[in-house]
């Protein structure tokens, strides 16, 4: 029995990267998720994490994208010795997705670094916040690994529990039953929360009991398309970019997404919607996440398992490829016509897209379907906001390209999803508001404060939030 329980957020507070809270329950210390800021907070990344890594006994991990989970190589390395829940599932991805976080980070500072070189101030230069090393040795703390509704007891006076987020494969948010003065008092921990309706994974699971709830709030001020109208839209833009003759570029994010289309892909053909054609997954990161996917069908949707059942392949059929080399990867670039053609980075940003969409985007035949959010500032942004010509590898490419964006295969809940699951919560007291951009955060307060009999609060860095 504790007296009260003190929740410090280090990131994800008032912005949606670096998620890292800190929960200090009587004297242990248990941390949910440890992130990796992005974009505009990336600077973040370089700083002290706010508490002493070598104090935190249990570090507790929601899902395996790298906002969540990107610097727990960096906590191992400043001092942690603690253990790490998760599913299977999320320490599986993890462990490609921070060794492929640890490659680009080392291949951007070499770059940088030789840049810096010439001009006479390699000081300038930040290094890899870890190396492959470091990853490895993260990955031995990955030591206890629950299902869904599996419950750990921490201690005599905390248990966890995972209940399933429906945001990614392997995905959790977490219930914390504490015994404070003799009372039980139960903590949600959101994560990140996925739609009611998904493509592979079963869908977000909603519980009746929480007293006091940290929610995401990333897509809190609007709604999604629905899935049928999605895959409708992609269905179309597909056959109508093959009637044009051409390729079919589409940025992919490696984790989910890619497994989708491939999925959507698979439908088609199998329906006979698909014309003849080469689909290359041009990925080694999803390639690896695909595999990982067909490791855990027991995660799957009742349609999904029951095409592995049936001996069906979701994510391969007789037109799809792998390309993991490079060489292979080239290769592709001979294609004139017939080929669908995934890969990374999603929002162009790096990696082998940027290459295809420089021998693509400048041909009127051809087309670039968008399935992904383009943040400002990327390449992706400026093509699907109009530009005529872009810069790729140093060389103006024109636009020329049919350019689709297909807005509904969001991993994230929305706005009228996020309320559903805090309204199913019966004994709720407060809702904590975390993981999202304050404009939208406070319209999704405002949206909580008018349709929901409950307090709420938008978490600000460090600040200590007392329950009791």
């Amino acid at each position: 029995m504790v007296d009260k329980v003190i929740v410090r957020s280090y990131g994800a507070a008032q912005t949606v990267t670096g998620s890292c809270h800190l929960v200090q329950v009587g004297g242990l210390k248990v941390l949910v998720d440890c992130g990796m800021f992005q974009g505009h907070d990336e600077h973040h990344n370089y700083e002290d994490f706010g508490f002493d890594p070598r104090d935190i006994d249990y570090l507790i991990v929601t899902h395996s994208h790298i906002d969540h989970i990107g610097r727990i190589p960096l906590l191992v390395k400043r001092g942690f010795r603690g253990k790490i829940i998760s599913t299977a599932p999320t320490r599986n991805i993890a462990r490609i997705m921070l060794l492929d976080a640890a490659k680009v980070m080392e291949e951007e500072y070499r770059v940088l670094y030789r840049k810096a070189l010439r001009r006479g101030h390699p000081e300038d230069v930040k290094p890899p916040l870890y190396d492959e090393d470091d990853v490895y040795e993260a990955m031995e703390h990955f030591r206890i690994i629950l299902d869904y509704h599996q419950t750990y007891q921490i201690t005599d006076y905390l248990r966890i529990t995972f209940k399933n987020a429906g945001h990614i494969l392997g995905a959790a948010y977490v219930e914390m039953d504490v015994n404070i003065n003799g009372r039980n008092r139960k903590i949600i921990f959101s994560g990140d929360l996925g739609m009611k309706e998904r493509l592979i994974i079963k869908p977000l699971e909603f519980s009746r009991s929480g007293n006091v709830i940290f929610t995401e709030s990333t897509y809190g001020n609007r709604l999604h398309k629905s899935l049928k109208e999605t895959i409708r839209e992609f269905k179309e833009a597909v056959i109508k970019s093959f009637e044009d003759g051409g390729n079919i570029v589409i940025p992919t994010f490696a984790l989910e997404r890619a497994q989708e289309i491939l999925y959507v892909l698979r439908h088609m053909y199998d329906r006979g919607e698909l014309p003849k054609c080469k689909v290359f997954l041009d990925s080694p990161l999803a390639i690896s996440a695909t595999k990982i996917f067909l490791q855990f069908p027991e995660y799957f949707n009742d349609a999904t398992r029951k095409m592995v059942q049936e001996g069906k392949n979701p994510f391969i059929f007789p037109y799809v490829h792998f390309t993991t080399t490079v060489e292979e990867s080239k290769t592709i670039n001979a294609i004139d016509t017939g080929a669908i053609i995934l890969a990374g980075s999603g929002m162009c940003t790096g990696g082998r897209i940027k290459h295809h969409l420089k021998h693509n985007l400048w041909r009127p035949e051809s087309s670039v379907i968008f399935v992904g959010y383009q943040a400002k500032g990327t390449l992706g942004r400026q093509i699907i906001d109009g530009a005529k010509t872009v810069r790729i590898y140093g060389e103006e490419i024109a636009v020329k390209a049919k350019i689709y964006t297909i807005n509904g295969f969001s991993s994230h809940a929305d706005q009228s999803v996020l309320l559903e699951w805090l309204r199913s919560f019966e004994d709720k007291e407060t809702v904590y508001i975390v993981h999202g951009e304050p404009e939208i955060m406070e319209v999704f307060r405002d949206k909580i404060n008018g349709e929901l009999s409950v307090k709420s609060h938008i978490v600000e860095k460090g600040e200590a939030i007392y329950i009791t």
